[in-house]
């Protein structure tokens, strides 16, 4: 077979898609070209080029963002005798179908799967000299050109975006934030996450924690920013609840005090006449870790439900993704007030 031989016409074609201009060694053999023919095609000046060891690019020219990435996923992939799907996903321009998508081998992760996730305050792909790929620890793979390996111990599932699979936000960002020194671009990074509505706060810091990335100080104040600005979120998410569910008004943001007696605990919102309360659950794992803070909050808890005050607890996640639900559940516990004693009588002042 000539050099100048093409592996088939489609396949040189420019309108050809990615995985077609993309194409690793074994490929190349099954359609007659020989490791040193491919070799010889990418000489200086050749028609071919090589991005990684074993994955060549079909033409000349600098190669595109998905390019890159179906190259990422070609070189991480496990070979064709260690897997039951031996086919990559689709590229970004050649979505496939949700019933036929392959499970992963490997995950893009860190600023390139957020850039594909959308955010707006990571580097766009076709700046980033660096892919991050997500493969189980024990897979011998090196990184190599533009892809740096990232190990888990195990591999979690995937999240396909325009046909890449790509790890969840929470992952991703803790990917990111390893790599990253700069303060500022994490906090934006974080704040984006939570802020665009990509995941909620918890998530984010059981994958910091997971990585143990808590011992760095600027991580350590963007997730303090994260929790307040998921706080505000939720809070809001907690108003347009109530109205827009047509709930009775109730007091917001307060402290119930016995009379003359100790504080009872903060709420954000609370209907007096009908004793219930909602509580927002927007503690973090390391606050739950708290076991001082975790037996006070129980006994509080416990103290209020003795004194007949019903409180509903609702996590932000839920605000988000079920609002009507919640919302009838907080219906439900006011309209079941006239069934049950009266509650002690309790003083309520604006939380301090």
């Amino acid at each position: 077979m000539s050099h100048s031989t093409p592996i088939s016409p489609r396949a040189l074609r420019p309108s050809s898609p990615v995985r077609e201009r993309v194409l690793t060694t074994t490929r190349l053999r099954e359609n007659g070209v020989t490791a040193a023919d491919a070799n010889e095609r990418c000489r200086p000046g050749g028609p071919w080029q090589r991005l990684l060891p074993g994955v060549f690019l079909l033409r000349p020219g600098p190669p595109t963002p998905e390019e890159r990435l179906h190259a990422a996923l070609l070189y991480t992939a496990r070979p064709p005798s260690a897997r039951t799907a031996p086919r990559v996903p689709a590229q970004p321009g050649s979505p496939e179908p949700r019933a036929h998508r392959p499970s992963a081998d490997a995950l893009i992760t860190g600023l390139a799967a957020l850039a594909l996730h959308g955010f707006s305050c990571a580097p766009p792909l076709p700046s980033l000299g660096t892919i991050d790929v997500l493969v189980p620890r024990l897979r011998r793979l090196r990184s190599a050109g533009c892809v740096r390996i990232v190990r888990t111990t195990v591999l979690p599932a995937p999240v396909f975006v325009a046909g890449v699979p790509v790890a969840a936000v929470p992952r991703a960002l803790a990917d990111a934030v390893a790599e990253l020194t700069d303060a500022e671009a994490v906090r934006a990074l974080l704040t984006e996450a939570v802020r665009r509505g990509y995941c909620e706060p918890r998530s984010v810091v059981e994958e910091l924690t997971a990585a143990r990335l808590l011992d760095r100080p600027y991580v350590v104040d963007a997730v303090d920013s994260l929790v307040a600005e998921g706080r505000a979120i939720a809070e809001n998410r907690l108003y347009r609840m109530v109205f827009e569910h047509g709930l009775p008004d109730p007091v917001w943001n307060v402290e119930l005090r016995l009379p003359g007696g100790p504080h009872l605990g903060a709420l954000d919102a609370y209907w007096p006449e009908q004793a219930v309360a909602v509580e927002l659950e927007t503690r973090t794992p390391l606050q739950e870790a708290d076991d001082v803070r975790a037996s006070e909050r129980t006994r509080r808890r416990e103290h209020l439900e003795r004194l007949g005050v019903t409180v509903v607890h609702i996590t932000p996640r839920k605000l988000r993704d079920a609002m009507e639900q919640q919302a009838t559940i907080v219906r439900t516990a006011l309209m079941a007030a006239n069934d049950r004693d009266p509650a002690a009588y309790v003083v309520v002042l604006p939380r301090s």
